[in-house]
């Protein structure tokens, strides 16, 4: 795509934010509603509309080359991300669920369920690509330092065998001779017989050459239309595009080009980038060299001339304000000469009427109360779309576009470089602020001279009334800060020879497939509670997760999220998000989990030092996330007698302690995940943990999409010859782990060779999958349950309950209403 595609893309993308954006104010403005359904449907639709807008401005952002333009977007990125969080969670607050279908909504805006998925901008990652692989660097040397260390202590010990293991191994290893020799043996019989079943066919024909000829000819005519017919019946299945096309799965030639010019777009940014950044400092000296003696001879004249005025006014010079006030800035700070000498000249009288202010003051407070009580009385009755953080900031960006680049004619700009003019008007501005200090001290000791002089004023000292004591408040104590003396490299460094900072896998979250709940809406029409797809729950993570970690912006003024809770069954990618979330912020990852600290930093002083050293490395290398993997073992109820010794327990008291110390500059989020929520404390466990997303097992139609996947990752053919439908339906229960696991234990090297000769078929991988437990509907219930328990959970079955009695009511009053019609006709 051309420089020209990209401007009118960007053109487009600002019409819908504007028209979005006058939607938003009206329904600001509108009265309180009291319709749960209208108010979700426009909470919806402009969730909709801005992940939408979102989806391009991210496309623009990576690909304009003009450096800008890009500041622009990026400005309006940030405040959309922090909206479309915002509207997540009032959507959260009314309908008390993470997960919202408006299948209703995407029909009417003519998209796809695919069109809600929240993009992850690239950005994140590419600007901080240098500082990322430094730091992967450091932490691979580090790790194969201690690597090559524990092998070689691990070298030296020499384990002792009893007499009972010694002759377990001599016997597992004779019996495994022995079972070689017997298969060899084996083979040897059955090719022998194989070669006497062939002699037997050697034997001459008695059959007449022509009707030999005549069954050669049936057998191959038979073999060459049935291979006719059954390529025509592909051609037409394609045709009629009931099955893909051969080369479907490859990237077309078009897709390649698209990919190549993208690249190439990037190494242009990176030039024109440079070139901006080169040009700020130059451009900044221009001006200063060009017009830095007349904006200095302006600020002198202006300043003079403020003092001359206030001279004829008040008969005296005015006093100049110091440096810390602003200086000659807040004198002139959207205000003319003229208004400073007025507002000079009724200082006086201000004081005067300061006491007939407080009484009428008062009054007013006290009729202000009576309405604020009779508004909230009328707010009550309805519901109002809430104040945003991030509007002002979409606002701004939207005007910068419209007054600077709506109308901008770039004819003479088609490599689409830096607008010096443009930098010379900020460059101004900063020359002109770093003058007026200059100025400033220079007009102070003119104002000096002329007090002297004119006034014969040589500084006498006002007597000023007693200064009072500031009230002291409480002082706040100070966190102890245990590493005062030390460097973080080398907290960095020990927290890695500890195993508590970790390498995350390298995974990104559209790794975690899945697909959609097309029933979500209709199963909720119907007063039943459906579970949420992977879709949704990799959504969250990204609303969640990715995007407050990415930008620290929109961490600050978003919705606090400190920590989140991923809790389901083993297999259904719990720890796959931790550390997809890793990899798309480019976080580092901190294990905190039970098993990992037992032993480490022993004793109460120890869990401090570690608990400081983790977050002190966190909040300073951020963003970072935190994970505690089996987190109800924190949270437990009763320690098993088998765990005691590793004290899981030992972070319970310092967690609101460690949430409290997160604040929303620090980009550090605690996840934990958990299989076993029910054996946690639930009270203890639901403060802790601020989100809780629940994984569910995959449904048919997300086992379909992964059987597909699993199969092609590890070599695998898809042919007419393996159901798909009738598999993901037998494997009903099992979870992403155990898929993979079945379809790597079929598609060994030599299954992958005979591929071509023996196609795949759907019962191969029951076999490894009957080894396996599924997820049981118990489980699944025990779940259901907890989750059920859980505040938002309460939330949202009370709500059920109060519109079940509201319901009930009004066909009460129906029923009535139509008794008194049947009376009154009789």
């Amino acid at each position: 795509m051309s420089n020209s595609t990209y401007n009118k893309m960007w053109v487009d993308t600002h019409e819908d934010l504007e028209y979005l954006l006058k939607q938003e104010i009206s329904a600001q403005i509108a009265r309180p509603q009291t319709d749960r359904v209208v108010i979700f449907q426009m909470l919806a639709t402009f969730y909709i509309k801005y992940v939408q807008i979102f989806r391009s401005m991210e496309v623009l952002y990576d690909q304009i080359v003009h450096p800008q333009k890009r500041r622009v977007i990026h400005h309006v990125l940030e405040g959309i991300m922090g909206r479309i969080l915002e509207l997540k969670n009032e959507m959260v607050k009314l309908e008390f669920s993470e997960f919202h279908y408006c299948d209703d909504i995407l029909q009417d805006l003519k998209l796809t369920p695919e069109d809600l998925e929240i993009p992850i901008p690239r950005y994140f990652i590419k600007d901080k690509l240098q500082v990322l692989k430094i730091r992967q660097n450091i932490l691979e040397q580090i790790l194969s330092e201690t690597s090559t260390s524990t092998s070689k202590e691990q070298g030296r010990i020499v384990k002792a065998l009893t007499l009972e293991q010694a002759i377990l191994i001599i016997q597992i290893s004779e019996r495994a001779r022995q079972g070689r020799l017997r298969a060899k043996f084996m083979l040897e019989i059955r090719m022998q017989e194989e070669k006497d079943r062939l002699s037997k066919y050697r034997i001459a024909s008695t059959l007449a050459p022509e009707i030999a000829a005549i069954r050669i000819q049936k057998v191959w005519r038979g073999y060459t239309g049935r291979k006719i017919a059954k390529k025509e019946r592909a051609e037409e299945m394609i045709f009629i595009e009931m099955a893909p096309p051969p080369n479907f799965e490859q990237p077309s030639p078009a897709q390649l080009q698209v990919q190549k010019t993208a690249l190439q777009r990037h190494v242009v940014q990176e030039v024109h980038e440079v070139e901006y950044q080169k040009a700020l400092i130059s451009l900044k000296e221009q001006v200063r060299a060009v017009e830095g003696m007349d904006i200095k001879e302006t600020l002198q004249e202006k300043i003079r001339q403020w003092f001359v005025e206030c001279r004829n006014t008040t008969g005296r010079f005015p006093d100049f304000p110091d440096a810390e006030k602003g200086g000659s800035a807040a004198i002139f700070a959207s205000k003319t000469p003229q208004e400073v000498l007025q507002e000079f000249a009724a200082q006086g009288g201000r004081r005067k009427k300061k006491k007939e202010k407080k009484d009428k003051n008062e009054e007013k407070k006290k009729k202000k109360k009576k309405k604020v009580k009779a508004n909230k009385e009328e707010e009550e009755d309805g519901w109002k779309i809430a104040e945003s953080h991030f509007l002002p900031t979409v606002e701004e960006g939207q005007n910068t576009f419209e007054v600077i680049w709506k109308n901008r004619n770039e004819d003479s700009n088609p490599s689409q470089k830096y607008v010096a003019e443009l930098i010379k008007e900020e460059k101004r501005k900063e020359v002109e602020l770093e003058i007026r200090v200059q100025v400033d001290e220079l007009m102070r000791q003119e104002l000096k001279n002329l007090k002297l002089a004119v006034d014969r004023d040589k500084g006498s000292k006002k007597k000023g009334g007693k200064k009072k004591k500031a009230k002291k408040g409480k002082k706040k104590k100070k966190e102890k800060d245990f590493t005062m003396h030390r460097t973080i490299d080398s907290l960095y460094e020990e927290l890695i020879r500890e195993g508590l900072l970790v390498r995350p896998r390298n995974v990104q979250l559209s790794d975690f497939l899945g697909e959609y709940n097309y029933l979500g809406t209709t199963l909720r029409q119907t007063d039943i509670e459906p579970m949420p797809s992977l879709l949704d729950v990799r959504q969250l993570i990204a609303l969640y997760g990715i995007l407050p970690l990415g930008s620290q912006a929109v961490h600050e003024k978003a919705p606090l999220v400190k920590s989140l809770l991923l809790a389901g069954p083993s297999g259904v990618g719990k720890k796959m998000l931790v550390h997809a979330l890793c990899t798309e912020t480019g976080a580092n990852l901190f294990n905190l989990s039970p098993h990992n600290t037992a032993g480490k930093y022993p004793g109460k002083i120890g869990l401090k030092m570690m608990i400081h050293m983790v977050f002190k490395v966190a909040r300073m290398l951020q963003p970072s996330v935190v994970w505690i993997d089996n987190a109800e073992k924190v949270f437990y109820k009763k320690v098993p007698k088998m765990e005691k010794q590793l004290e899981p327990k030992r972070l319970k008291k310092s967690f609101p302690k460690i949430l409290k110390s997160i604040k929303a500059e620090d980009r550090v989020l605690i996840v934990g995940t958990t299989r076993r929520p029910f054996d946690a404390e639930l009270k203890s466990f639901c403060r802790g943990f601020q989100k809780i997303v629940l994984i569910p097992r995959p449904d048919y139609t997300s086992r379909f999409v992964l059987w597909r996947n699993f199969i092609q990752q590890n070599g695998g053919i898809l042919t007419n010859s393996l159901d798909l439908s009738s598999l993901a339906k037998v494997t009903d229960g099992y979870t992403q782990g155990h898929l993979s696991q079945a379809a790597k234990y079929i598609l060994t090297e030599q299954r992958i060779k005979q591929l071509y000769t023996k196609p795949l078929t759907a019962i191969e991988f029951i076999v490894p999958l009957a080894r396996q437990d599924p997820v049981f509907k118990e489980e699944e219930e025990a779940f259901k349950i907890w989750y059920a328990k859980t505040p938002l959970g309460k939330k949202r079955a009370k709500a059920a309950k109060e519109q079940e009695s509201d319901q009930g009511k009004e066909k009460e009053k129906k029923g009535k209403n139509e008794k008194k019609k049947g009376k009154k006709k009789k």
